[in-house]
């Protein structure tokens, strides 16, 4: 069962928390249904199948995601999220690699009154 989620401003936390426990589902679960992501690499994915490829590789590649929360702006039963983040990942060649960011991620308020990302963008405006 997926948890409830009355805060937005908690959902980075939550997916922070997750990835690092390994937890596939755990992320997955703060996602609204066809929900998409911008990755890393720049390509623009959509649907829980690949959403489920993308973080399975960031957990195999033993990703350690570090959130700090800027904003979140809440209106219309949607709120902006702009988190800095920094991942640490293993790189191709085994080596430690730490890229960083700063997120321009989406959530939506469901009928329930629970929020899910409905769109992650961890390039912000890049």
């Amino acid at each position: 069962m997926s948890p409830v989620i009355t805060d937005p401003a908690k959902l980075p936390i939550l997916f922070q928390d997750a990835l690092n426990a390994g937890d596939v589902d755990g992320v997955l679960a703060l996602f609204a249904p066809g929900a998409g992501m911008r990755t890393v690499a720049g390509e623009h994915i959509t649907g829980a199948e690949a959403l489920r490829a993308e973080i399975g590789g960031t957990v195999a590649a033993r990703g350690r995601l570090t959130n700090v929360s800027r904003h979140t702006l809440v209106g219309a039963e949607t709120a902006l999220l702009v988190t800095d983040w920094n991942l640490e990942i293993d790189g191709p060649g085994g080596e430690r690699i730490a890229p960083t960011g700063t997120t321009a991620n989406i959530a939506r308020r469901d009928a329930d009154g629970d929020w899910r990302f409905t769109l992650l963008n961890p390039l912000g405006t890049v």
